[in-house]
């Protein structure tokens, strides 16, 4: 079982062991690997992490629940729904904003769910209102700064069906510049144009499109 953080485009794995995805990180120069887990190493870590000559970590320890509960102590934590939304094309929603393609998401406001979140994301930065949350996909986590906070996003994601038909409206106040549908077979070719951690979902939601 892991865990993976990234810390912009660079991936900590959190892991109680190691799997084929981690194993040729482990022997890279520019990877940072620690096996011991105390509040020096935690704090070594999320350091090294930082450092520009550093692409990559892993943290390994037999309690992944411990190690994990651990490192969100170093962290405010918040909590976001997002959604991979596909129409009956299978064609995939993407959004642009800041520069970068990405995928409706939002924070949790309080009193709902993260379903409820997640929906009502999707329903604001695009438009869209026929929305309709079909199961979980993922969970994706990434570090970022607010101010002197150091913050981690958990972000839930769901796969979500919507009307291709139905007019979307890019929301104007959260920077969002264009809705597009994208084939299934391009969306590889946007991969480098995002966030590593939404790569992570488009994978995902690639996955589950295969017969």
């Amino acid at each position: 079982m892991r865990i993976k953080i990234y810390f912009d485009h660079k991936p900590l794995f959190l892991c109680d062991m190691i799997d084929g995805e981690i194993e040729p990180f482990v022997h890279h120069d520019d990877a940072v690997f620690i096996d011991e887990l105390n509040l020096h190493t935690i704090k070594a870590m999320i350091h090294e992490m930082q450092l520009p000559k550093v692409h990559a970590g892993i943290f390994l320890h037999p309690d992944l629940a411990a190690l994990k509960k651990s490192f969100w102590k170093k962290f405010t934590v918040v909590q976001a729904g997002g959604g991979f939304v596909i129409n009956n094309k299978e064609e995939v929603l993407l959004i642009f904003r800041r520069g970068k393609w990405d995928l409706p998401k939002g924070k949790l406001d309080k009193g709902e769910t993260l379903e409820q979140c997640a929906v009502r994301e999707v329903q604001e930065e695009t438009g869209l209102k026929k929305i309709k949350l079909i199961s979980p996909l993922t969970i994706t986590y990434h570090t970022y700064h607010e101010g002197t906070k150091f913050l981690l996003k958990e972000s839930h994601w769901y796969m979500m069906t919507a009307d291709a038909q139905e007019k979307a409206v890019p929301q104007a106040e959260e920077q969002i510049q264009e809705v597009k549908w994208v084939p299934p077979t391009e969306v590889k070719s946007y991969f480098s144009q995002t966030y590593s951690s939404v790569v992570e979902v488009l994978k995902a939601g690639a996955l589950k499109l295969q017969p």
